[in-house]
């Protein structure tokens, strides 16, 4: 049996290796939605196809970035890995995601034998498309991008152009994309050595040997926390706003079952796919069910081969969560922030001390481009926007943070966007009394003004969670929803959450307001003193606090 001090140099050994490469990714990418907004993740893996060790990063490609070399294994056969090979892959009925999330992986060889994989996820900026960036009012996959299927893009170590100039040739970015595409080729490699220089200290079979008890330990946590709620069957349910082509809403019917050390998330009674791109891969859908299993059982436990064992996904294939080929999936992801929740709000009877409000959830997209006059040249700016989260037992909910979808992402900062886009940031703030009140009041949303610099511009968004907002528990009130206000000298003023293509002129503006997150327990129960700070802190306006806690005036 090997000794516990060298199973925890080996796990995090495999851990530091891909927080490496993560690092490696992001300091080497060219366009910002990779070094400044983070959007990507990495993973080493076994030969097997087992996750080693994870970096953070979006944490809705939990136990999702093996998918890639096990598919291209299942397709070609394990004689396909050679040594100095990369790949990469978009396929959105594979990897579940849309085609702007490119994974490119390498096998890793210790002498002359296939030990695992490295690989990472990224989005790029601009995959082609009848859009730039991304449509927001896509019908089918054609209309999304350049779909790959598992493709070399360097051979032998060498950059295989043939693939590569492809790439180039289909997007709007050809220098950025080029750009990330070769920072993740960097990061696979560094990946690669440093997993090459772990087995050449410790040998294979010892890090094999620590890869299994790092396996069983994490299992193990896993079943305890599950056998610690009681046994049955729990549900709950929501509802997707639209596909963006006003068909909706779509429900999200989720039923869990608890027994033993064992659980099971059934979605089978999702609505249909829809004609619009709110369309999610198995795959993803799957790593969602994860994700939320992961913030309610063992969140401390790193992620690796032994998570998941005690966790089953039932879905039904042609469902919007289960799409299949031509359905667009271009915002997959507004449905799985929903799934998160709900798997928490199921389970709110069997664990009230571990579960929380739901939160904003979504992530509030916004696509401005055109022609920069500065340059002369076209840009494209894809940004994200924070939100509320739901409280919890004994705290309010945080204010201002990205959705439980993609975890480690971040906002650009305004210095970064008013430097690289011909944009002004007018406001950017606190939204105040968007937290659903209650005992512990829910996260605040945001309210950021976008103006535009530039004659020759458009813009597009994707925004959610107004149908089904971010509900309390136990008592507490749902956070309030979002709300998109484009001011545009030539169409006047346009309101709505979901928008494609919206021509815009130097000087028009884009208002967004984020949702804010649900509460917990009855806001009569909050504390007066609280409720004053709240004030004093901008979180809630006097008014609020009359109209949610009965709040007094000089009592």
């Amino acid at each position: 049996m090997l000794n516990p001090i060298t199973v925890e140099i080996v796990r995090n050994g495999l851990i530091s290796a891909a927080e490496e490469m993560n690092a490696m990714l992001i300091r080497s990418a060219f366009t910002p939605i990779i070094y400044e907004m983070k959007d990507c993740a990495v993973a080493i893996l076994d030969r097997d196809h087992k996750v080693l060790g994870q970096s953070s990063g979006l944490p809705i490609f939990l136990g999702n970035l093996e998918i890639c070399s096990e598919y291209t294994e299942r397709k070609f056969g394990r004689h396909i890995w050679r040594e100095g090979d990369i790949w990469a892959l978009n396929d959105t009925y594979v990897v579940g995601t849309h085609l702007n999330d490119v994974s490119v992986y390498a096998p890793i060889f210790f002498r002359g034998e296939l030990f695992g994989f490295a690989v990472s996820r990224a989005h790029w900026l601009d995959i082609g498309g009848k859009d730039p960036g991304q449509s927001f009012d896509s019908t089918e996959i054609f209309q999304e991008g350049l779909r790959l299927p598992p493709t070399r893009v360097a051979i032998g170590g060498e950059i295989n152009h043939d693939v590569v100039d492809v790439i180039e040739a289909n997007t709007r970015l050809p220098k950025g994309v080029i750009g990330d595409l070769k920072a993740q080729i960097a990061a696979a490699n560094v990946g690669s050595r440093r997993v090459i220089e772990l087995l050449d200290k410790y040998e294979v079979e010892v890090v094999n040997e620590a890869k299994k008890v790092i396996f069983d330990q994490t299992e193990s946590f896993e079943r305890a926390a599950i056998a610690a709620i009681p046994d049955g069957e729990y549900s709950a349910e929501g509802f997707v706003d639209d596909d963006g082509l006003g068909n909706g809403p779509l429900q999200v019917k989720m039923r869990v079952t608890v027994k033993g050390s064992d659980i099971e998330i059934d979605v089978t009674e999702a609505s249909d796919q829809a004609p619009g791109p709110i369309n999610s891969g198995a795959s993803q859908t799957i790593s969602a069910c994860r994700v939320g299993f992961k913030y309610l059982f063992a969140s401390d436990k790193p992620v690796n081969g032994g998570s998941f064992r005690s966790l089953s996904v039932r879905l039904r294939e042609g469902s919007f969560l289960a799409c299949t080929c031509p359905a667009p999936a271009n915002w997959y992801f507004s449905s799985l922030g929903l799934q998160i929740d709900l798997l928490a709000k199921a389970l709110a009877d069997g664990m009230p001390d571990h579960v929380t409000a739901a939160d904003y959830g979504d992530s509030n997209p916004v696509i401005m481009s055109g022609m920069d006059p500065r340059s002369g040249g076209i840009f494209i700016d894809f940004e994200c926007h924070v939100g509320g989260w739901g409280a919890f037992r004994g705290h309010d909910g945080i204010s201002g943070l990205i959705n439980k979808v993609n975890g480690g992402l971040r906002d650009i900062p305004i210095e970064v966007c008013e430097t690289r886009y011909p944009l002004r940031i007018r406001e950017y703030c606190l939204r105040p009394d968007s937290g659903g009140a209650g005992q512990w009041r829910g996260g605040c949303g945001i309210n950021k003004t976008y103006e535009m610099l530039s004659d020759n511009c458009s813009a597009g968004f994707w925004w959610e969670r107004s149908v089904t907002p971010a509900w309390g528990l136990l008592g507490g009130m749902h956070g309030r929803p979002p709300s998109v206000i484009v001011k545009s000298s030539e169409a006047g003023e346009i309101s709505r959450l979901k928008a494609n293509g919206i021509k815009l002129k130097s000087g028009d503006l884009i208002i967004c307001r984020s949702g804010g997150g649900g509460g917990y327990g009855y806001a009569s129960q909050r504390d007066r003193k609280a409720v004053e700070d709240d004030i004093a802190d901008g979180f809630i306006t006097v008014e609020g606090a009359i109209q949610d806690y009965g709040y007094e005036l000089n009592r």
